[in-house]
């Protein structure tokens, strides 16, 4: 019996996880196997494995893997180590705050994509290009969450140390960065999963190389089992990057999991 917030093992967490993917790999392959949905639109998991094996071992994707990964760690890095000192300065000092937040506000919004035609003409169609679409898809919601991160730190931690002789730069240096360290690194854990999306768009137009590349290749060859192992392979990198980096916070900042 399911009750409102009760805690799981992470036995049964576990089972729970696996248990969705066969169901939906069963269902999947109940669709197209059974002759519910033409394999002219949707590769059976049978085509989808031998497409995927043949893209690694005959075609090389393992290079178009590295290039993808390349370029989301290479933008995100960038906009994170623009974002986050921005981030912390608005939520540690109001008139920073705002002096900028309108305009972060505002450009958050705007879609990564929509910069392509106009970075294209800036940089061209080489990797400064693709990395500049994740930069600009991910470092105004780093900076923004990152300020209310900061901004909400709880005053009675910011008087404490006026009181014991600390001066503005030390409180924010010994204070609200220390502070707000574990939900930095959370928030950085949830916007690398948004440069996933923005490295795909990036990669579909003007692109040689890549898994976006990929994709739009076997679109134009209807070999819907290439593409949809170019997905799978992005989501398992994907939820890679994710546990690495829940087991980098949780070692970096064990009393946050205690």
């Amino acid at each position: 019996m399911f009750r409102p917030l009760e805690p799981i093992g992470q036995g049964p967490r576990l089972a729970l996880g696996i248990a969705f993917f066969i169901v939906f790999v069963a269902a999947w392959a109940f669709a197209t196997l059974g002759g519910f949905v033409s394999r002219t639109f949707l590769a059976d998991p049978l085509t989808m494995a031998r497409d995927g094996w043949s893209l690694l071992v005959d075609q090389g994707f393992i290079l178009d893997i590295g290039v993808t990964i390349w370029r989301v760690v290479g933008g995100f890095v960038l906009a994170a180590l623009v974002a986050v000192p921005l981030g912390i300065l608005m939520g540690a000092y109001k008139p920073i705050e705002a002096f900028l937040e309108p305009f972060v506000s505002f450009a958050r919004y705007l879609p990564a994509s929509a910069f392509i035609p106009l970075l294209i003409l800036w940089a061209g169609i080489g990797e400064t290009q693709k990395l500049l679409v994740i930069f600009i898809g991910s470092v105004f919601q780093i900076v923004l969450m990152v300020a209310v991160a900061v901004g909400g730190t709880r005053r009675d931690l910011v008087e404490a140390s006026y009181t014991l002789g600390c001066g503005d730069t030390s409180v924010v240096r010994r204070v609200l960065i220390p502070a707000n360290a574990p939900e930095i690194a959370e928030i950085l854990r949830l916007v690398l999963g948004w440069a996933w999306t923005y490295v795909i768009v990036a990669e579909l137009i003007g692109s040689s190389s890549g898994i976006g590349h990929m994709i739009i290749d076997s679109q134009a060859l209807l070999a819907t089992g290439q593409i949809i192992f170019g997905i799978i392979v992005i989501g398992l990198i994907g939820l890679v990057s994710d546990f690495l980096f829940k087991a980098g916070n949780r070692r970096l900042f064990p009393w946050r999991f205690a």
